[in-house]
């Protein structure tokens, strides 16, 4: 690993051992805050954000810091994402880690430009460092890896329907679903992008695409050999407020699911 990755993982143990872990399944009820409906923040949240913040000014002094929890309380630290910057999710999964779940990670992007260039999902429970840098591939630790589809026959979709209008969910469920074998989505993007890439998970759909989810996730998959793009196939940008996404394990399963989307008249945002 490159010194900025061995930086990267010094400061998200240290994060996972002092702040996360201690805290999972040991939080006061006080503790968890519904920020809206089904959208939770915990104080380890606030607490971890905070730290990685004040880190990586210290790592890098020019780049800006855009925070999940800062842009919930200031909306304007968005307008940071066009620069360089520093993206921060400092628990992804947090409904799943509020409940007791296992399924939650930390992740961190580098982004300028409106693009991701490098980024880190770490989960704290298997101390797995997923990392990413754009042109170099994709790394689990030390490991190159190379992104792979499941043996199933359909192949198996994750589908974030929650987050789709009423009748953008129920054409889906109509024209697309059937085609595919479902399975449960973990309600988590550090865990659902190593999922796709390591042939668990086919493909994956969304249709909220915030920065500070997907950034690392995205560059990952891609990086590994798999695709990860809008449905219209133009490169997944930090810097713009447009719905729905497709991750595929290959770029094959990307295509011949993107054609059943558009013969479908499915588009990211709409009611239909």
């Amino acid at each position: 690993m490159s010194a900025l990755d061995d930086e990267i993982l010094s400061l998200l143990r240290f994060a996972a051992e002092n702040a996360v872990m201690p805290r999972w399944r040991n939080l006061a009820e006080g503790e968890i805050e519904e920020k809206a409906k089904g959208d939770f923040v915990t104080v380890v949240d606030k607490e971890v954000e905070q730290f990685l913040a004040e880190a990586l000014t210290r790592l890098a002094p020019g780049v800006e810091v855009v925070g999940e929890e800062a842009v919930h309380a200031d909306p304007t630290i968005a307008d940071r994402l066009s620069g360089a910057c520093w993206i921060i999710d400092p628990i992804d999964g947090t409904g799943n880690f509020a409940r007791g779940d296992g399924r939650f990670g930390i992740m961190i992007a580098l982004a300028d430009g409106g693009e991701a260039i490098a980024g880190w999902i770490y989960d704290p429970q298997r101390d797995r460092l997923c990392r990413a840098r754009r042109g170099e591939g994709a790394y689990i630790n030390s490991e190159r890896i190379t992104a792979r589809a499941s043996d199933q026959t359909p192949p198996t979709l994750a589908a974030m329907t929650g987050f789709m209008a009423a009748g953008q969910r129920a054409l889906f469920e109509r024209e697309i679903a059937p085609h595919y074998a479902l399975v449960a989505a973990p309600g988590c993007a550090a865990e659902q992008y190593p999922l796709t890439t390591l042939g668990t998970h086919d493909i994956a759909i969304y249709e909220r695409t915030l920065p500070w989810d997907h950034a690392a996730g995205c560059l990952f998959l891609n990086e590994a050999g798999g695709r990860c793009a809008r449905q219209d196939g133009s490169p997944y940008r930090v810097d713009t407020q447009r719905k729905g996404m497709i991750g595929a394990a290959t770029p094959a399963l990307w295509d011949a699911f993107v054609e059943r989307l558009d013969q479908s008249g499915y588009v990211p945002g709409s009611d239909s």
